[in-house]
């Protein structure tokens, strides 16, 4: 803490403790503030996006009841230092990574932390370079463009490699550290990945792990809330299980999890996309169909899956995970 945040905290202490009490005992209309930011929309639209995830949509909502108060406070002129924004989210593929930093960035611009509420999500290709002196504008490039927003850096833990001394993920890390602590009022960065690695990453950045004030795990999807995203996704995409399919996914699921490189919710996508191929290539040899044909997926179109075919942990069930779904 600063020597003039000391003395802001120590001025509003001293002015609290001047208010009447009359006055401390003022009602508050919070629930005028939720009307007027509509962040009960967003967390809504949070509850809509992902199946289960109880823990993680615990704590979204805590950090909008912390800025919610903040806002109520500052309008009140409670004045307190800002709190910092800057998480990491640590989880497997296909766990909801991406989509709660899109709603975060949506809530923070609804309750007027940043500007503009958009999300610029990268990968250290983006931001470091291959040759001296091409780092440093490729990063300052990227975070001009998230400024009023959201920063997403997917596995952020490629942007140390300490077994290569010529390599300039370093430089990169050290231009965000600047502007995570320097433009913290503009600026959110969000870093994401598996949590073993990123737990190795702030290890070895203790200046990044102290400017990073939430960490938010995401566990893996369990069977029944796989098969509720596949019925979801298939319901958006105006298509449905057929009785028998319904069976023959979860059966599909059970195998899937259970095979390397499970990407939960991308998995079940690919193995949607799948199933679709194989009810068109199967409708395209019939005469005429019924719209009831076109919107039902069958067993069949599952079954056909190599990942239903091939003894779990083959190599030949190995290898078809990686092209058949």
């Amino acid at each position: 803490m600063t020597v003039q945040q000391d003395a802001q905290n120590a001025e509003d202490s001293l002015r609290v403790e001047a208010l009447p009490n009359d006055k401390l005992a003022e009602a508050v209309d919070l629930q005028a503030i939720v009307r007027e930011t509509q962040i009960t929309e967003v967390l809504d639209q949070l509850d809509r996006d992902l199946v289960g995830l109880a823990p993680v949509k615990t704590k979204i909502r805590e950090i909008a009841a912390l800025l919610l108060v903040d806002r109520v406070r500052r309008r009140l002129g409670l004045t307190t230092p800002p709190p910092s924004l800057h998480m990491s989210l640590t989880g497997n593929p296909g766990t909801g990574k991406t989509t709660v930093a899109m709603r975060m960035a949506e809530m923070l611009h609804r309750l007027g932390y940043v500007r503009k509420g958009h999300l610029v999500a990268v990968t250290r290709d983006d931001l470091v370079g291959q040759y001296i002196g091409h780092t440093a504008p490729k990063t300052k490039e990227v975070l001009k463009r998230a400024m009023g927003g959201v920063l997403f850096i997917d596995e952020a833990y490629y942007l140390y490699r300490p077994e290569n001394e010529r390599d300039y993920g370093q430089e990169a890390i050290e231009i965000l550290l600047q502007v995570m602590e320097n433009n913290r009022d503009d600026l959110v960065v969000v870093l994401a990945g598996y949590k073993d690695k990123m737990d190795r990453f702030f290890q070895s950045n203790p200046g990044m792990r102290s400017r990073i004030a939430h960490h938010i795990d995401f566990p893996d999807y369990t069977l029944d809330e796989l098969f509720e995203i596949a019925k979801r996704m298939l319901g958006e995409q105006g298509y449905r299980f057929s009785p028998a399919a319904e069976n023959a996914f979860r059966r599909y699921l059970e195998r899937r999890m259970q095979m390397p490189h499970f990407a939960n919710a991308r998995s079940v996508r690919n193995a949607l996309d799948r199933a679709r191929l194989r009810q068109a290539n199967r409708l395209y040899g019939l005469s005429t169909c019924t719209i009831a044909d076109l919107l039902t997926i069958e067993a069949e179109d599952i079954l056909a899956s190599r990942v239903m075919q091939e003894p779990l942990g083959s190599a030949d069930a190995d290898r078809s995970r990686m092209s058949v779904e």
